[in-house]
């Protein structure tokens, strides 16, 4: 399911400041940014804090952003700018050890158990891609964006686009297939 790009009435009144307009971009897309930053960089906290970063920057942008262009595309441009600094800040920090007990639990509610543990095995191969092909495959899978739009939002090429969406769900295809878990993945149109 794609996301909506908003009405370009809204984005407008925002773009002059109106406050309740943007509120209403913010409410709009928050959950699929923070869903988004928080697969990125797996810590709750942290990702509550990029995400106010994130409209933050939007805010601070929307005057020159052009109306020509897909919002969402220049939202998840920000997004990932924001989430690599983060990524590269973090390699320059000292590592310190997540417990697996706070890592983000993936909420299923009254799912078999069976069920509950492919999931958090998906989760956990997601979270083992390199930034590059977790990003692609994030933003096409949850967030819901076609692939024209993840090349914009990644500035990079279709076909690259292409190739890291098929090499994530791939990876993670043969991460799932060494625990013993085969899942049957009805595979999207690339043109999306």
């Amino acid at each position: 399911m794609a996301l909506p790009q908003p009405d370009l009435a809204l984005l407008r009144r925002a773009q002059r400041g109106d406050e309740r307009a943007f509120n209403v971009l913010v409410r709009s897309y928050e959950v699929p940014v923070y869903n988004y930053v928080l697969r990125m960089v797996g810590d709750r906290s942290l990702a509550e804090d990029l995400t106010q970063d994130i409209f933050l920057r939007l805010y601070q942008g929307l005057p020159g952003f052009s109306l020509r262009c897909r919002f969402t595309t220049w939202l998840f441009q920000v997004a990932k700018n924001r989430v690599l600094d983060e990524l590269r800040a973090r390699e320059r920090k000292p590592h310190r050890l997540v417990a697996i007990e706070d890592a983000p639990p993936l909420e299923v509610v009254d799912a078999p158990i069976e069920q509950v543990e492919t999931i958090d095995a998906v989760w956990r191969a997601v979270g083992e891609l390199n930034p590059d092909l977790k990003m692609a495959l994030l933003l096409r899978d949850i967030v819901g964006l076609s692939y024209t739009e993840i090349a914009d939002s990644l500035e990079v090429t279709l076909a690259t686009v292409k190739w890291r969406i098929y090499k994530g769900r791939e990876e993670v295809q043969v991460a799932l297939a060494r625990e013993g878990i085969v899942l049957f993945v009805r595979e999207s149109s690339a043109s999306g």
